[in-house]
């Protein structure tokens, strides 16, 4: 049998009908591949009904920053159906449950003073942790990482506050790896390009989404009873998504026209969107099982 993401050359699959058979657990990112942040994909719903009809279990699984409730907020707001999957999984909610229990370094030694980046004043993050919450840097015991005022705020503007907590050498929880994300037709700054920012200086940082493997053993846990061989993650970032998902031990399906749509034009032949996906292979060290071009039945 071949090992998750090891596949020579990942088909091309019109919509994920060829692969209800095939996987009875899925695990979907949210923007790029349900929404652009601002509306539904109708296809996308589409391809839900169908794996809702199929009895096929499916976690949303994001790196939002922020908490499930704030998700499911934002689901319900762009119309989509509750009963269409059967949970949500934020990188932002795994986030604070590693804070509230305390059980794991380097989450067991933070301290409770709280440097809070954060979208827009968004406090629901930290609701319920033991926590103090300090502005100056020189005060906290880490910082919090869960979000970030784009496209208001650039990268640089948050650069002095990073260097003086770099000198500290302290911890950053960082709740959303993702470096940019899709809002309508752009893409905007994300919380994870100011988490590389701040390694660059010298600074510590612990992420919570994907890649990384505490959002997936959440997501897993929701699946329960499920095999790992018989679950799929589908996905538009390829450091995220498909690393994370090959990483994970699953097979991953790359939706070419999310995050990166400008690499795969729709008028690319069917040599070059191969060569352009086994570069970006060769340059991850992960492979997908499966292409497509938008997450469709």
């Amino acid at each position: 049998m071949t090992a998750p993401g090891t596949a020579a050359v990942p088909r091309l699959l019109a919509g994920i009908a060829p692969l209800l058979s095939r996987y009875d657990g899925w695990l979907l990112d949210q923007w790029g591949v349900i929404h652009d942040g601002e509306r539904l994909f109708p296809e996308a719903g589409a391809a839900l009904e169908r794996l809702r009809a199929a009895g096929r279990r499916v976690v949303l699984l994001s790196n939002s920053g922020r908490r499930v409730a704030h998700s499911l907020r934002h689901l319900a707001g762009m119309g989509l159906d509750p009963r269409l999957f059967d949970a949500v999984v934020t990188s932002g909610e795994v986030a604070w449950r590693l804070l509230r229990e305390r059980r794991v370094p380097p989450f067991s030694h933070l301290g409770r003073r709280c440097l809070l980046l954060t979208r827009f004043g968004d406090v629901e993050v930290v609701e319920g942790l033991d926590l103090e919450l300090v502005d100056d840097p020189d005060a906290a015991d880490f910082v919090f990482l869960s979000g970030v005022d784009s496209p208001a705020r650039d990268l640089d503007s948050y650069r002095p506050l990073l260097e003086r907590a770099a000198r500290r050498r302290l911890w950053a929880v960082c709740a959303n790896p993702d470096r940019v994300a899709p809002q309508g037709d752009r893409l905007i700054l994300a919380p994870g390009a100011v988490a590389e920012a701040y390694v660059r200086m010298g600074g510590r940082v612990v992420h919570t989404g994907k890649p990384h493997p505490w959002i997936y053993r959440e997501a897993l846990r929701r699946l329960a009873g499920i095999a790992p061989a018989r679950t799929v993650a589908v996905g538009d970032s390829y450091e995220h998504d498909v690393v994370g998902a090959v990483r994970a031990g699953l097979d991953a399906v790359f939706v070419l026209e999310g995050i990166h749509r400008t690499r795969f034009p729709p008028d690319l032949d069917g040599a070059a969107l191969a060569a352009e996906v086994a570069e970006l292979a060769l340059r991850f060290g992960a492979r997908p099982r499966w292409l497509l071009r938008r997450f469709a039945p």
